[in-house]
């Protein structure tokens, strides 16, 4: 629950705020108008419950049963009528949702989904507003690029986009490409406090955990201390096994120098001379900090994260 309050504040911070009209003050003919339409609002709200009860399902094939059939509940034939629907009530049906599908059929379930909002243009708008809210904003705790792939693809590709309208998704889609899981991460130079320079990928480990940082920074502090704070990871470090970076992409060479104390000395503690990370959109930088980890090839374990309990998880395994 307390997951989906943070999406809904997500959601609300992006998309309602400063939408509110302006009440109507003067006669009393208009103020009764008002007091109407809303009554008449209120009275034709729509709450969507998703066709989906984990305590009823008893088996696989019940399980791929319902989770097809999770969204048969709601009106894609709405049109513009869907505007009557409470927004909130889809946005914890697609955060549910996201949760139940397993990744091997994400891909299929998320795309189906998607072309049945291609009923109408309102539709399409409430389904890619709250995918994007739920699966794209640097803050949700459910952020999924892989989720968010193919309902972008299915956007770009849509007839009821126009060339223009595509340009946002298709910016997206370029930046959720990028370094996706068990691809080749993207190359870099980083160059360090004695004004040296080689390239990341030159950085021989079993596992190299980069984190992208910015000085002073008080999530990265913490970020800092948590992962100073792990057994594990010490111990991996201790025995060469692991090496952590920490990589400034901006520009502000001094303020990166003022907190060079604040990185542990056993880390790669480096910046982009060029800024190449930011200018070439190498890395997503929408969120700070953020957690890659590669194994000995520097394929991506980790995209983007910033939980050490789940960096010591992938590990282990």
């Amino acid at each position: 629950m307390r997951l989906l309050y943070t999406i809904i504040a997500i959601f609300i911070a992006t998309t309602l705020v400063g939408c509110g009209n302006t009440p109507q003050q003067g006669n009393e003919e208009s103020a009764t108008s008002t007091d109407n339409t809303s009554a008449d609002t209120t009275a034709s709200r729509r709450y969507f419950e998703a066709d989906f009860n984990p305590a009823r399902i008893s088996s696989r094939e019940e399980y791929l049963d319902a989770i097809n059939r999770y969204w048969d509940n709601f009106d894609f034939e709405a049109d513009s009528l869907v505007a009557n629907y409470d927004t909130l009530s889809i946005i914890q049906a697609f955060a549910d949702y996201v949760v139940y599908i397993e990744p091997e059929h994400a891909d299929s379930l998320l795309r189906n989904l998607m072309h049945r909002a291609e009923s109408s243009r309102p539709v399409l708008n409430i389904f890619s507003d709250v995918a994007r809210t739920v699966l794209n904003d640097p803050n949700s705790p459910l952020r999924n690029d892989e989720y968010y792939i193919p309902i972008l693809e299915v956007l770009i590709a849509s007839p009821l986009l126009d060339e223009y309208e595509r340009i946002a998704p298709a910016y997206d889609l370029d930046i959720a490409r990028k370094n996706r899981l068990y691809s080749i991460a993207n190359d870099f130079v980083y160059t360090l406090a004695d004004g040296s320079a080689a390239h990341m990928h030159d950085i021989d480990a079993d596992y190299l955990l980069i984190m992208i940082s910015n000085p002073g920074c008080p999530s990265c502090k913490q970020l800092i201390a948590e992962l100073s704070a792990s057994p594990l990871i010490n111990e991996l470090i201790d025995c060469g096994s692991m090496k952590i970076m920490s990589i400034y992409p901006d520009g502000d060479i001094d303020a990166w120098r003022a907190h060079i104390a604040d990185m542990p000395t056993s880390w790669i503690n480096g910046y982009d001379a060029d800024m190449h990370i930011s200018r070439k959109h190498l890395y997503d930088l929408r969120a700070i900090p953020a957690l890659y980890l590669l194994d000995k090839e520097k394929r991506v374990l980790i995209k983007d994260g910033t939980n050490v309990a789940h960096v010591e998880y992938i590990i282990s395994q």
